[in-house]
């Protein structure tokens, strides 16, 4: 029982000696003391102790769970099946950064010090210096040593000379994994030096344009996902954002080194991570051809009429529902810099009875969007990964940077889907989300009045519409437009920003910076 609550003899040594083992094969389950736990952002140090040694760790995310249900504690013993070591910037010292390991005691009554092993200690051997001939361990009659031949001496291989030839002899893509231990996600830190990741993108934004006080660019950014499920999301600049966007294919595997991490920002970031990363012109990115592993894009699936509480968020959503009809693509014009984008709407309906409608624009709306127009006769199923949801027509749905759209995707509920649709589904007739918002129902039918309310509903009820958008009817009168403001404005007639009026005569644009005799009222 002892033997079983006790660290392993040695158990820093080993882990400094060796500190990026090429896989957890190689991770012998060396056993150390949890000390001086505590916790960091939404993970936790400690000290991990073998008893003489002690070296700065800190636990994966997903262990957290372990400590906050009290399953790990202070002083308990843990089993470490998997690490890496990375060296903390302008110290000596390394961090122990645990990716697997598993509870083997809760909390011990005290620290764990100084621990041998007496019964494994060896009586010291004392050499006598005047005893310096050899002694033969065989005995005197024993025979002549059979007869060998001697060979030609072979050229002997370097190891380094070996792992050359097999980065020369491996494709492009291997290299990197050849070179150095692939890291998962959940292991990768801003302090971290060299590292190498094998991630499927599952989500690729497009190639935007920016301006600013420091000037213009570009940028654009993809999200990426491990074999564990770990998701991070990498953003790239101007001269690297035009070198990798077409090197990254959405759903295929790639290798990526020498890129950078910092603290995400929760106000912007898109996946669960504490940081994001950052691919500058010099990082290296390599497909990983051949290779296949899950997970594809992640999906957490909204039904169309549970859309309400989202409405003008932060938060995307996503939906999976069957095609009923497609548009053809409109142009519309931008009021920022007068360019025209294009558009197409179409409308999707899944088993909640409900249908929605979907503005795809850009690229979908052109590429997507014409080839869902070719097939919309057969009733497609679409899944669609970041949505925003307004209070367009009530509800609806449009598509952003990041925005996938996967047609029958290979997933439960396509065929949940197609089910329902080809028992009840095709045969029944569904109401828009938008306009049904808040309204009752009698007899199946829907009037435009039934959900009026008096103007004393709303002012007596001072919550009303502070967790989620309320919908109603109203019938009233105007009983007063204030007389000393006008109902609209004096706008420029190029930008249709506010005029003033000019010194001697005309209108002046601040925006436009110019003088014009005439401007138009909105």
């Amino acid at each position: 029982m002892e033997a079983a609550m006790s660290v392993t003899p040695g158990a820093v040594t080993l882990i400094l000696a060796n500190p990026s083992p090429d896989s957890a094969a190689e991770v012998p389950g060396i056993v150390v003391q949890v000390v001086d736990l505590k916790p960091i952002g939404n993970r936790f140090t400690f000290m991990a102790s073998d008893g003489k040694s002690k070296v700065k760790a800190m636990l994966p995310t997903h262990f957290v769970p372990e400590v906050r249900s009290g399953n790990l504690q202070n002083l308990g013993l843990i089993r470490v099946l998997d690490y890496t070591c990375n060296t903390i910037p302008n110290q000596s010292d390394k961090a122990l950064i645990i990716t697997k390991c598993e509870v083997v005691s809760q909390a011990l009554e005290s620290e764990i010090k100084n621990e041998v092993n007496k019964e494994e200690k060896k009586p010291a051997i004392l050499l006598n210096p005047k005893e310096e001939h050899v002694v033969s361990s065989k005995p005197t009659n024993a025979p002549p040593p059979a007869p060998f031949v001697l060979k030609p001496k072979q050229e002997l291989k370097s190891a380094s000379q070996i792992v050359n030839e097999q980065r020369g002899n491996a494709a492009p893509a291997a290299r990197l994994a050849i070179t150095r231990r692939v890291h998962p996600l959940i292991s990768l830190n801003p302090y971290q030096g060299n590292w190498v990741i094998k991630v499927r993108v599952t989500s690729k934004g497009n190639l935007r344009t920016y301006k600013n006080a420091r000037g213009e660019g570009c940028v654009f950014n993809v999200e990426l996902t491990d074999e564990d499920g770990t998701q991070i999301q990498a953003t790239m600049f101007n001269d690297a954002a035009k070198k990798f966007y077409p090197m990254f294919d959405l759903g295929k595997v790639y290798y990526i080194s020498k890129g950078s991490l910092r603290i995400a920002n929760k106000q912007f970031k898109t996946v669960q991570n504490d940081y994001e990363m950052t691919l500058n012109d010099n990082a290296v990115v390599e497909e990983a051809e051949g290779e296949a592993f899950i997970p594809q894009i992640q999906y957490t699936f909204a039904k169309i009429d549970q859309l309400g509480p989202y409405v003008n968020g932060r938060e995307l959503v996503d939906i999976i529902g069957v095609v009923q009809s497609v548009s053809s693509t409109l142009s519309v014009r931008r009021k920022i810099d007068n360019s025209t984008i294009p558009k197409r709407d179409i409308v999707v309906a899944d088993d909640s009875n409900k249908t929605v409608t979907v503005t795809l624009w850009n690229d979908l709306a052109t590429t997507v969007g014409q080839e869902l127009l070719d097939i919309v006769d057969t009733a497609p199923i679409i899944a669609i990964k970041s949505l925003k949801v307004s209070d367009f027509q009530g509800v609806s749905l449009s598509t952003v940077s990041k925005s996938t759209i996967v047609a029958n995707p290979d997933l439960p509920e396509t065929q949940q889907l197609r089910a329902w649709y080809d028992s009840e589904g095709k045969g029944t007739s569904m109401a828009s989300v938008g306009a049904d918002m808040g309204a009752s129902r009698a007899g199946g039918l829907r009037s435009m009045y039934n959900d009026r309310i008096f103007l004393s509903n709303i002012t007596s009820d001072p919550n009303l519409g502070q967790d989620k958008p309320v919908y109603f009817s109203l019938n009233a009168y105007i009983s007063l437009i204030k007389p000393d403001q006008t109902m609209w404005y004096r706008a420029c007639k190029t930008c249709n920003k506010k005029v003033t009026e000019a010194i001697g005569s005309g209108f002046w644009c601040e925006g436009c910076q110019k003088n014009d005799a005439e401007c138009s009222l909105r």
